[in-house]
This record gives structure tokens, C-alpha cells and sequence, in this order.
């Protein structure tokens, strides 16, 4: 069967709306790894770099899953799901910087460029940055690509090596953000490579003017943008860390929209007349990753007993003020193919012990837990939750090490392994249960790098690879239902919580949506 997708994005002509242009301060609760979305795979710096700088072919409807079309304007899908014929968008401009000036317009050769960067080994840009690439490799984007074809200048076709019933979706994901081949055929010529993931280029909404670490970003509205959009003409960046200074900002005026606030600070700012706070149910997952590479970690009895240790429900109560359920599973519960028919551990300090004794540690051990250092969405108080788990396993004989980490530096340690425990958590990116099962919990996704347990387990795997070539829905579901039984029996995490997300923002900011994916999108917003 062969599928078109008509053109139906809202596009416009306009360089902006009727509406008088605005400056517009969103604090930010951290500081990008990168600007450059296809090595990261935070939300923080995603909403720094794809939500502001760069477009896709495919995206995602705000407010929704629903894939419609971006830099491409429509595609079609072979008979047998194993090619996909993208028709691009003629007339679109990568951005005039002070330290770039495009000659040309976007085109098949620059989405060639992008994903080949990450693909391909011998590409002159893959080994820029450290060649990691977290999403792309994580979810074997390699392995189901098998080329990539330049049919015209406006025409670029992919062709698989199985069929992915996730391949459109992830086409829509950050990662895969469209650069520009002919700034880096400059950069390649002034031998300053790495600058493609400092100084960006891309066709988004926004240019990118300047960084001052830990300190603010500036972005100011992009004179050529292809699309339609609000009136925001300068985009600034405040990085403010702390929760409590976000939400002062937020009511003197100091920024219109805070990200991530405080669980405390959420009645007071429903009662400003002066703010609006929208909420929703989170497709997010918080966690305590436990290393199995390190020991006594190794050892399943010692992880079973971490689960059983920790009292979650007085997590979900003091860190979350009730706006939160307990997590059993990987995968949130508003997610198709969930097994509600997996049990959890039940908080038995007895049991913990038990299991300890079992494994050889009668008298418990001495270890290390990183805390978040940022507020997120699935753990919103990451030094806190670290205290409250720390006495916790106090009670079972695990004496336990805090420590944390600027949040670059954080994920950066921890996608190789430094850590024994650590705390993370993910907010889905396509509404597709391979997005957390494979992503984070993946054999591939071990040397990715986005697998903290770096749990390799091959019937898990086994079953959320077939699961993902697999397009029969019921197959799909009865395949991630078996996976998650697995995860839930060799306990390479604890699952803490899922999450409901709000956001607080200035009364006269209008046409935001809540992104069920997590990301903060500036695109149509309108500053009255």
C-alpha cells in the first residue's frame, strides 16, 4: 500500500503576526550539554536547541503525537514499509548569523548530511563532540537504515533493512534535527569542526545569538522563517537553577514563564491572579538506576532488596505533594501496551534485609547515590528524594554516599557508567513504548550510553526488537507486556514515580500547549 501525506501545516508568508513583536525571558531550571539536539537527549537542553533552532522533515502536532509534516511536505511508504520517499519543502533558509551566510536554500543534501553525521563512521563530523550519539544509537536507528538515497534536490529517500513501525516517529524526534551541509563544509575548511555544536545553524524559528554559561542564552526571531508563528522577537534564556528564585522571578515579572516549578510552590501560584498554571499527566517515568556492572549490583538479590527498602508512597507525599502515583513499571501508565498486571515491591524493610543476608551482605554495604542536581518533571527535588532514600537503606544496613554534579557534567559521567546509583527519570519523546523500553533499557542502548543500569538482558531485548519490526498493535503489546515482566523480575531500577507536569506562566503569554512529549515550544506563542 502506498501512503501520501498531504501538506496541512499551518504555513504563512507573514514574517510575523498581526500582533506587535516581544521580547520574551522563559527561566530555565539548567544549562545545555549541547547545542546540537542529536547529542543530547535531555529535556533541558533539548528545549534550548530543537524546540528553538532547528526543524525536522516530520513533526509532531503541538499538543499532540499526531506526526505531521515540517521541512517535508509529504511522504510516501512502500508496499512492504521498507522505503520512505520524503518530498522537502522548496524555498526554506538556514539562518544568517554573524559567523555564518548561507548561499543557498535547504535541500536534500543537507538531510543526507544530518543523518549521515550520525550514521556513518567515516563521516568527517561524526567523531566531533566525543561521537555519541545517545538517541540515534540507542534506539539502533543504524541498524534500520540501510541508505539513504538523494532522489532530487527536493526528494530523499530511506530505505530499511526491516521493517520499524517506530521509524516515522522517531523521524519526528530531536535527534533527528536537520544541519546545515554547507556550514559545515565551511567549518570543515576553517578546520573548526567542533563549532557545529557551539555556534548552531539551523531553519527554526529562532537564531541563536549568544551563551553565557550558567548564566543566559540569547536567541532573537528568525527574519526568513518558513512558517507560521507568534510575536515573540527575542528569545532569552535566564538559567536559574533554584526552583524557589524561578518562581520570584516569575511573579516580579523577571522572566514570563517558569519552567519546571516547585510541588510547594504550585498553590501560591495558582491564587496569583496575574499568572496562569496549566497541568496535565505526565508520559514520564522517574528512577533509581542501579549499576549492574559494579557490585553488589551485579547481584539480583541486592538489587530485589534496594526495591523492597524504599518507602516510595512518603516520596510521592513529600517530594511530589501528592502530584504523583507510584511507579511499578518502566513505561507510564497513560501509555498503550502498560501491563497493569505487573506487582510491585512492597516497602518491607524485613524483606530488604532478608534478601541481603541471602546475598552474602547480612550487615548491609557502603555505596554511592547521585542526586539530580536539576529540578525535572519526574523528580523534582533530586537532593532531597537522595536524603530520603539515604535513611531508607540506612534502616537495611546500605550506608550510602550522596554526591552530585553540574547537569552536563552529570550526564555525561553517567552515560558512561561512573555512577552506582543514580537518579534519572525520562519524559517520552514519541509516545511509542520502544521509546522507553529500548531507549533506556535496551542492550544497544548500554554503549549509547542512555541505559544507566548498562543492564543488558537478551530475553528483554529479544523481545522489545521483535516488538519494534513487529507491526501488528496486539503482537506489539503482548511482546512489551512479556518485556516488562522481565525488567520487573531482574530489577536493574527502581521505578519511583510518574508524574503530573505543570507550568507557570505570565497571564498575558497565549497559545501555549502543554507537549504530552515534554518539551517546552515557543513556536506559536504570542506575548499580549
Amino acid at each position: 500500500m502506498k501512503t501520501t501525506v498531504l501538506f496541512f501545516l499551518f504555513v504563512s508568508n507573514l514574517a510575523l503576526t498581526t500582533a506587535q513583536a516581544k521580547s520574551f525571558v522563559y527561566c530555565s531550571e539548567g544549562s545545555p550539554s549541547s547545542f546540537n539536539p542529536q547529542l543530547v537527549t535531555d529535556g533541558t537542553s533539548t528545549n534550548a536547541t530543537a524546540q528553538v533552532i532547528y526543524n525536522n522533515l516530520v513533526a509532531f502536532e503541538p499538543g499532540s503525537t499526531k506526526i505531521i509534516p515540517q521541512l517535508a511536505t509529504s511522504w510516501d511508504i512502500s508496499k512492504d514499509k521498507l522505503v520512505y520517499t520524503f518530498t522537502l519543502r522548496k524555498g526554506v533558509k538556514f539562518h544568517t548569523t554573524k559567523y555564518f551566510t548561507p548561499t543557498r536554500d535547504f535541500n536534500a543534501t543537507d538531510v543526507v548530511f544530518s543523518v549521515d553525521r550520525q550514521r556513518v563512521k567515516t563521516h568527517p563530523f561524526h567523531d566531533v563532540s566525543g561521537g555519541k550519539y545517545e538517541y540515534f544509537d540507542g534506539m539502533e536507528m543504524g541498524k534500520t537504515i540501510k541508505e539513504i538515497k538523494v532522489l532530487d534536490p527536493y526528494k530523499v529517500q530511506f530505505v530499511l533493512n526491516t521493517p520499524d513501525a517506530t521509524f516515522l516517529a522517531n523521524m519526528a524526534m530531536s535527534f533527528m534535527g536537520i544541519l546545515s551541509e554547507e556550514y559545515g563544509s565551511k567549518l570543515m575548511a576553517a578546520n573548526k569542526k567542533s563549532d557545529m555544536d557551539t555556534m548552531p545553524v539551523g531553519t527554526g524559528l529562532f537564531v541563536f545569538q549568544s551563551y553565557a554559561k550558567d548564566s543566559v542564552i540569547k536567541y532573537t526571531a528568525n527574519p526568513q522563517y518558513w512558517g507560521q508563528h507568534g510575536n515573540i522577537d527575542k528569545l532569552i534564556f535566564a538559567i536559574t537553577p533554584d526552583a524557589n528564585v524561578r518562581h520570584q522571578k516569575l511573579k516580579t515579572g523577571e522572566c514570563q514563564f517558569a519552567n519546571e516549578p516547585a510541588p510547594a510552590d504550585i498553590p501560591e501560584m495558582q491564587k496569583n491572579p496575574k499568572l496562569t498554571v496549566m497541568k496535565d499527566a505526565g508520559l514520564n517515568v522517574g528512577y533509581l538506576a542501579l549499576n549492574v556492572t559494579k557490585k553488589p549490583f551485579d547481584n539480583l538479590l541486592v538489587r530485589q532488596a534496594v526495591n523492597h527498602a524504599l518507602n516510595k508512597k512518603s516520596y510521592i507525599d513529600a517530594i511530589y505533594m501528592g502530584n504523583a502515583v507510584i511507579a511499578k513499571n518502566p513505561l507510564p501508565p497513560t501509555i498503550w501496551s502498560y501491563s497493569d498486571a505487573i506487582k510491585d515491591y512492597e516497602y518491607s524493610v524485613e524483606k530488604a534485609k532478608a534478601l541481603l543476608a541471602k546475598a552474602g551482605y547480612p550487615n548491609g554495604f557502603e555505596t554511592d547515590m547521585w542526586t539530580l542536581p536539576v529540578a525535572r518533571p519526574y523528580n523534582p527535588n533530586g537532593k532531597k528524594m537522595g536524603e530520603l532514600m539515604q535513611a531508607d537503606l540506612a534502616k537495611v544496613g546500605i550506608k550510602v554516599r550522596l554526591q552530585t554534579y553540574d547537569w552536563p557534567t552529570y550526564l555525561k559521567k553517567a552515560s558512561q557508567g561512573e555512577h552506582s546509583m543514580l537518579q534519572m527519570g525520562w519524559t517520552g519523546d514519541n509516545g511509542d513504548p520502544d521509546n522507553f523500553l529500548n531507549t533506556l533499557l535496551g542492550c544497544g542502548a548500554v554503549k549509547a550510553g542512555s541505559n544507566y543500569s548498562k543492564w543488558c538482558d537478551q530475553k528483554f531485548n529479544k523481545a522489545v526488537v521483535d516488538a519494534k519490526v513487529q507491526t501488528d498493535i496486539k503482537k506489539r503489546t503482548a511482546l512489551y507486556k512479556d518485556a516488562q515482566k522481565i525488567f520487573k523480575e531482574q530489577a536493574p531500577w527502581v521505578t519511583i514515580a510518574h508524574s503530573t507536569v505543570f507550568k507557570a506562566m505570565a497571564k498575558n503569554v497565549k497559545g501555549y500547549k502543554i507537549d504530552p512529549l515534554g518539551h517546552d515550544l515557543f513556536t506559536f506563542l504570542v506575548i499580549e
